[in-house]
C-alpha cells in the first residue's frame, strides 16, 4: 500500500508538472525539473516492488536526466 500511494502522488506530479509547463504557468528552469526529479524518484519507489523492471529504468532514467537538467541550469546562472 505504502508503494502504490507513493507511486500515485509521483503520477499526479508529474502530470502536473508536464500541465504548468504546457500551459505556460512555469518554464523548463530549475522548478520544473526538480518537480520532475521527485516524480520520478517517487514513480520508481512504487515501481520498484513490482518488478515492473522496463518502467523501473524509464523512472530512473528520467531523474537521471533532470538531474543532470538542473546541474546545466546551475551551471549557467552563475
Amino acid at each position: 500500500m505504502f508503494f502504490d500511494v507513493i507511486g500515485w502522488i509521483g503520477m499526479v506530479l508529474m502530470l502536473v508538472d508536464y500541465m504548468l509547463l504546457s500551459t505556460n504557468k512555469i518554464d523548463n528552469g530549475i522548478l520544473y525539473q526538480v518537480l520532475n526529479l521527485v516524480a520520478a524518484l517517487f514513480m520508481a519507489i512504487g515501481l520498484f516492488p513490482k518488478n515492473a523492471w522496463f518502467s523501473f529504468t524509464l523512472q530512473v532514467i528520467w531523474g537521471i536526466i533532470a538531474i543532470l537538467a538542473v546541474i546545466k541550469l546551475k551551471r549557467k546562472n552563475k
